[in-house]
């Protein structure tokens, strides 16, 4: 019962920097037209901000659903953790996805979230790192600042 009230503050607590990560997530986009989408989330799956565009089901590029896609980088996120961490590599900072149409690419986001973003194949991947590990880090600082305001401030 005690986990299940402090989750539920926590989740409360995230919600109130959706607007700023949101406002990242645009001017992330902006700076990189060849996305597709990006979606911020908590490392447990929880959707925090999303800006995925195109026609397919679910509303997302490609038909992604933002809470799907979530859940997703969540278990990427565990599989990646166990990878590093058995391969003596350290904590982990990002996972890049190359498909027939695009990537994936993945990156932390501070403490408690992470940063995905959908490309197109065409998009030069070294201005999406810098990019995205910018913006991770603004995300970052975005929530774990949220998560460390008293709740009734």
């Amino acid at each position: 019962m005690r986990r299940a009230l402090r989750l539920r503050s926590e989740r409360r607590q995230l919600m109130t920097a959706e607007a700023e990560v949101l406002g990242e997530l645009r001017r992330l986009r902006a700076r990189l037209p060849q996305l597709t989408g990006a979606l911020a989330a908590s490392t447990d799956g929880l959707v925090l901000a999303e800006e995925l565009t195109g026609g397919g089901p679910g509303g997302g590029a490609s038909g992604a659903d933002p809470e799907g896609v979530a859940a997703l980088t969540a278990a990427a996120l565990g599989v990646s953790l166990r990878l590093t961490d058995s391969t003596g590599q350290g904590g982990f900072r990002e996972l890049l996805v190359r498909g027939e149409r695009g990537y994936v690419a993945t990156y932390a986001a501070g403490g408690s979230a992470v940063l995905t973003l959908l490309a197109e194949p065409r998009i030069n991947v070294g201005r999406l790192h810098l990019e995205a590990r910018r913006s991770g880090a603004r995300i970052g600082a975005l929530v774990d600042s949220a998560l460390e305001r008293p709740e009734n401030a």
